[in-house]
């Protein structure tokens, strides 16, 4: 499995954090803004988009931040599972 690595503004997997294979981007303010999840065809099918979210969660709470998703995919997972809920910025 390949290495999350902390680049400018995301989390990515790759050489090249400006051709990465996967990576979630996000803003950070007072709280972070996940902005958007992508996966090579070459990594997908191998949890690396839930692993990411999971990284920007970790962060989140290292930083003592919360996090709101933009991004439909970040904002499913972080919402329906209940280990991220305490760094939720807002609960639909």
């Amino acid at each position: 499995m390949a290495a999350i690595q902390k680049g400018e503004g995301k989390f990515f997997v790759g050489e090249d954090p400006d051709h990465p294979l996967a990576e979630i981007t996000f803003r950070e303010h007072d709280h972070l803004v996940v902005e958007h999840t992508y996966v090579s065809e070459e990594l997908r099918g191998q949890g690396m988009a839930a692993k990411l979210v999971g990284k920007v969660a970790d962060y989140a709470r290292e930083e003592q931040k919360k996090v709101k998703a933009e991004c439909d995919y970040a904002k499913k997972k972080l919402h329906a599972h209940p280990e991220y809920h305490d760094v939720l910025l807002e609960r639909d």
